[in-house]
């Protein structure tokens, strides 16, 4: 009984591990075309160096305006999130350490730009962004959803979110564009 014991700790720690391993962000591969850049660093001689950095970087804003080398900011990484907030989307590791702002994206405070309810009585909320979110419970609001009014949504359980309208009661909603 003890060793079966002690064998399913092992797992479970094992387990634990690996899932904090995966959290941590991975160690990303420097592009080449940049790479060559850092590179130049290196040479002793100002007049190659200053060479070696005009020739790389004409190539590096040659990738950039061809599509093949992407860059983002700090701020075009966060619009980038708060646009795909209630979507599923693999991580592709494009928006750098998914702890990172972790209280921010998971939440997302908007205003509503249209409402409207389907045949079964559920909203349809569309935030400024363009973004539309169904209701998934048959909670009821006091008020009916208005253009203009705030709205806080939040990551709930089971890929749903709740979404407070202009300070009523939270309502289960889920993102369907």
């Amino acid at each position: 009984m003890s060793v079966r014991i002690a064998f399913a700790a092992l797992a479970v720690l094992s387990l634990a591990a690996g899932a904090s391993a995966q959290r941590q962000r991975p160690e990303q591969e420097r592009p080449e075309v940049l790479s060559r850049v850092v590179q130049c660093r290196g040479i002793a001689s100002a007049e190659e160096r200053l060479a070696c950095f005009d020739r790389e970087v004409a190539t590096l804003d040659a990738a950039q305006a061809s599509g093949q080398l992407l860059t983002m900011d700090r701020q075009q990484v966060r619009r980038a999130r708060r646009s795909l907030f209630g979507l599923t989307v693999p991580n592709l590791g494009i928006f750098g350490d998914d702890n990172e702002d972790e209280e921010e994206a998971a939440r997302i405070e908007s205003t509503v730009r249209s409402a409207s309810q389907n045949a079964e009585g559920k909203w349809i909320i569309t935030i400024e962004d363009g973004a539309r979110w169904l209701q998934v419970d048959s909670r009821n609001l006091n008020f009916p959803p208005r253009a203009g009014q705030p709205i806080r949504i939040r990551r709930a359980s089971l890929g749903s979110y709740f979404a407070n309208v202009n300070n009523q009661v939270a309502i289960r909603m889920r993102r369907i564009n």
